[in-house]
């Protein structure tokens, strides 16, 4: 591991020093390249940088006791030594992490697919508010959504939602969202008090960039027009903006039209194909991976019930990694950093007892 640290801290030098060349800059590319590299090294040479900094406070201190005869003295280099060691322990963990195989989407914008499952029109009005989840979490962490698809129901809920989120990591928090999530609650219209269980099914795509190499050919694919339907203004319904995707090798079907432009509705439509198109082949490259995949949390089955929302008791659980929260109401009021932090630690120690096995 420490050889490897040394690479990289001879590495993030290079970097440094082809940055503070005076020609770099008029190279946009290789200047985009240089900082982005630059940024994900940071972390781990700052961290090993602290590393050798306690490795020689404990050196030091070690060589002071030999010295020092004064009690007082002694006492307080056994106090900073204990701290040191501490340190460094805290320190190995961290750069083991920060050493871990980094997801190559983890950096990129998502696509978003809620669609309403098992229990009518309580599934749709859950969905509903699954989105505005993610809509208010997505504000807080300032990201920007943008709505591709919409299917709305008259009281409020929705069949199937699509939007993109674009924000710096965005799939590297939302990708542990993926599977399917579970309402208990008794609905509106249950005169009897009755508890209902209904279940969305959410998908949390990244966004397949322009230098990914995903082909539609067009003789693959047919393109609709027509009149958007649902709620609307007066230009949305009665102009023939909406679009309509169906790509023939997949059998994958996209439809948007929350634009005024059939242009804008064509592009959204295609960025979302394009997705999909680009899930199914990591989902293929996950499969052919089969112990990583078993390693992941939230990234595998999307069948997979993954959490539960109990309205009476006011709870929520992920049955992943088995916490329960007792906050629903800031829950579905966009505050998942939580259950989110928590996946994302338990990830990383799946990865780790896997890397230890293998050393």
């Amino acid at each position: 591991m420490f050889d490897r640290l040394e690479d990289l801290l001879i590495r993030f030098e290079e970097i440094m020093s082809e940055l503070n060349e005076p020609g770099v800059a008029g190279n946009q590319d290789r200047f985009r390249k240089l900082m982005k590299e630059q940024s994900d090294l940071t972390p781990i040479v700052d961290a090993y940088k602290e590393y050798k900094k306690a490795k020689q406070d404990v050196e030091d201190s070690l060589a002071m006791l030999e010295e020092e005869s004064d009690e007082d003295m002694r006492e307080m280099l056994k106090e900073e030594l204990s701290s040191s060691k501490k340190r460094i322990e805290e320190l190995e963990q961290e750069l083991k992490i920060l050493l871990l195989p980094k997801d190559p989407n983890d950096d990129k914008n998502v696509i978003v697919e809620i669609r309403a499952g098992a229990g009518g029109d309580e599934a749709a009005l859950f969905a509903a508010e699954i989105y505005r989840l993610y809509v208010h979490y997505a504000e807080s962490q300032r990201w920007k959504v943008e709505t591709l698809n919409m299917d709305e129901i008259g009281i409020g809920g929705m069949k199937e939602v699509s939007f993109m989120i674009n924000g710096q990591g965005a799939y590297s928090r939302l990708k542990y969202e993926s599977g399917v999530h579970r309402v208990q609650r008794v609905p509106e219209t249950e005169s009897g008090g009755r508890i209902h269980t209904s279940t969305i099914s959410v998908a949390v795509m990244p966004e397949a960039d322009d230098d990914i190499d995903i082909v539609i050919e067009d003789k693959d694919i047919r393109i609709d027009v027509m009149r958007a339907s649902g709620n609307g203004g007066q230009c949305v319904n009665t102009t023939d903006s909406a679009v309509r995707l169906t790509h023939y090798p997949t059998g994958i079907v996209v439809y948007s039209q929350t634009e005024k432009s059939q242009l804008q509705n064509k592009a959204k439509a295609f960025a979302l194909l394009k997705a999909k198109l680009y899930d199914i082949e990591q989902q293929q490259r996950h499969d052919a991976e089969a112990e990583l995949r078993r390693s992941q949390i939230g990234t595998g089955d999307r069948s997979e019930k993954i959490r539960t929302y109990n309205f009476p008791q006011g709870r929520v659980t992920d049955h992943r990694i088995g916490l329960t929260l007792y906050k629903l109401d800031k829950v579905m009021n966009g505050d998942i950093q939580e259950i989110i932090d928590a996946c994302i630690a338990a990830d990383q120690a799946r990865k780790l007892c896997i890397l230890n096995q293998q050393a």
